[in-house]
């Protein structure tokens, strides 16, 4: 297998992990759930994420598409600091539960919007469709 299939199928498994690590702490966020203070709950999404986003600067290289240089690569990294933004809101951040929810919300949207860019390789995203 080949540099780049290693790379993106690493990418992706992290990818998986991460929003379904942010799925899980929103749920409990929104339950007021204990588990949230659990110190692997704090660790393992930073562990993941960082090697999330070594795996994309990885496949950023190997690829040659550069952000500021390919447009649907700049608007991943756009996307993300979106979706970095909200979800530091959603999870400690934000004043009111209410608050913290919609935050969470668009944290959500954030990543689907993020996915939909990769598949297509546009900025649009799942627009890129229509």
């Amino acid at each position: 297998m080949n540099t780049y299939l290693l790379l993106k199928h690493f990418h992706v498994t992290c990818v998986v992990i991460s929003i379904t690590g942010f799925f899980l702490r929103g749920v409990w966020m929104l339950r007021d759930s204990p588990l949230l203070d659990r110190l692997w709950v704090r660790v393992v999404p930073h562990v993941n994420d960082t090697l999330l986003l070594l795996a994309a600067i990885g496949l950023s290289v190997v690829q040659q598409q550069y952000p500021f240089v390919h447009g649907w690569v700049t608007a991943k990294v756009l996307g993300l600091l979106a979706y970095i933004g909200f979800g530091m809101f959603a999870l400690r951040r934000g004043r009111s539960k209410r608050m913290r929810a919609g935050f969470w919300l668009a944290s959500l949207l954030s990543f689907a919007y993020i996915v939909s860019v990769a598949l297509t390789r546009d900025p649009r995203g799942a627009l890129a469709w229509l």
